[in-house]
């Protein structure tokens, strides 16, 4: 528990990320406004139902949790003028994690949602009139785009390539924080790589993105993919994003105005994740090719097919190496991510096979 409990306002509280960081906040002592765009359930990583009360336009006293809809994409967030105006009056610090964060919405979900959806959060923190809302913006690690080698924290724009549609709409968020730090605003940037289990035991509370494809592999469906030489992928347990934000969140004093990579710091080698594979006798094993060969690597009219829709989200990630400084999360608070090992990994599958989630090869036969 906190010795001083903060009143915390949460966007996007009902992602992975979200409902598990509003749940952390309040065990913790803080009292937290969770703001959910669709539903009022929240759950823990770990399958728990979180005890919330919805808003009745009083904050929660420290340690308990309040959901509230909203829209980030709506000026003042889409609350009502009594709710916006008691948030604002007594917030001490906003967490900006509402975010489209697939791969293939359209153009104008990442527009309205992490470009504007941002845009009308700063304006809601920004002061008018009073000092201004502290703000803790939850953005990407691959906002580094298709680079590789060394990232450090403070950069943002290098002239990178993005690979989609998704980080190009993080960066230009980021831009916006930063535009706003430089007219006196107080906010922080964290940026998480690529989430997955927690890190005792592989736990996740959703299986998305890079679960996706792994699902889609280790059942045979894909069995050839690009990959370049030295190609890494950094895979984060969310425990350690979630102690990270929790970090960030309680130091603002000391942590606005940087940018903090929540990364393993030891990314995984693409090629590694084949010899994981092969240690599983009833999943697939994918085979990699270098990108220059791919198209005639590839099977069969339905295996192309379906290689096409799958890669042109992925095929990015397994050509690119980029290294992610990590010192500023340390300095802050002496945080460090426990290391990726191969005996994480297998915690990762084993979650997934025990929860049905990875079936393998046999049951995929025998589904048609």
């Amino acid at each position: 528990m906190t010795r001083n409990p903060l009143r915390i306002l949460v966007t996007g509280a009902g992602g992975l990320l979200g409902s598990e960081l509003s749940g952390a906040l309040a065990e913790r002592g803080h009292a937290v406004v969770a703001m959910l765009h669709r539903g009022t359930a929240m759950y823990r990583n770990d399958g728990r139902l979180l005890c919330a009360r919805l808003w009745d336009g009083v904050w929660p006293p420290p340690g308990q949790i309040a959901t509230l809809r909203g829209d980030v994409r709506q000026p003042g967030l889409g609350l009502d003028g009594a709710s916006l105006t008691e948030i604002v009056r007594r917030v001490d610090l906003v967490i900006h994690g509402a975010a489209a964060t697939g791969f293939n919405l359209g153009e104008r979900v990442y527009r309205e949602v992490n470009v504007g959806g941002t845009a009308n959060v700063l304006a809601l923190v920004g002061g008018g009139g009073r000092a201004p809302i502290p703000l803790l913006h939850l953005s990407t690690a691959y906002v580094c785009g298709e680079r590789s080698g060394l990232v450090a924290e403070g950069e943002l724009d290098v002239g990178q390539r993005f690979a989609n549609r998704y980080e190009s709409s993080k960066a230009e968020a980021e831009r916006l924080v930063r535009a706003a730090q430089q007219q006196g605003g107080v906010s922080a940037v964290a940026r998480p790589s690529i989430v997955v289990g927690r890190y005792r035991d592989g736990t996740i509370g959703r299986f998305t993105n890079i679960y996706a494809l792994i699902r889609l592999v280790t059942a045979g469906r894909i069995r050839i993919l690009p990959a370049g030489p030295g190609a890494s992928l950094d895979l984060v347990p969310v425990d350690h994003v979630i102690g990270g934000l929790t970090d960030i969140a309680e130091r603002m004093a000391a942590a606005a105005g940087r940018t903090y990579h929540l990364v393993s710091g030891a990314p995984v080698p693409v090629a590694a994740l084949r010899t994981l594979a092969l240690g599983y006798p009833q999943l697939h094993a994918p085979r990699f090719v270098p990108p220059a060969t791919f198209e005639r690597a590839r099977l069969t009219r339905a295996q192309q097919t379906l290689d096409r829709q799958v890669t042109s989200f992925y095929a990015s990630y397994l050509q690119r190496d980029p290294r992610f400084q990590d010192a500023n999360l340390r300095q802050l608070s002496g945080r460090a991510c426990p290391c990726p090992d191969q005996a994480f990994l297998r915690r990762l599958i084993d979650y997934g096979i025990a929860t049905g989630y990875l079936r393998g090869r046999s049951v995929q036969r025998t589904s048609g």
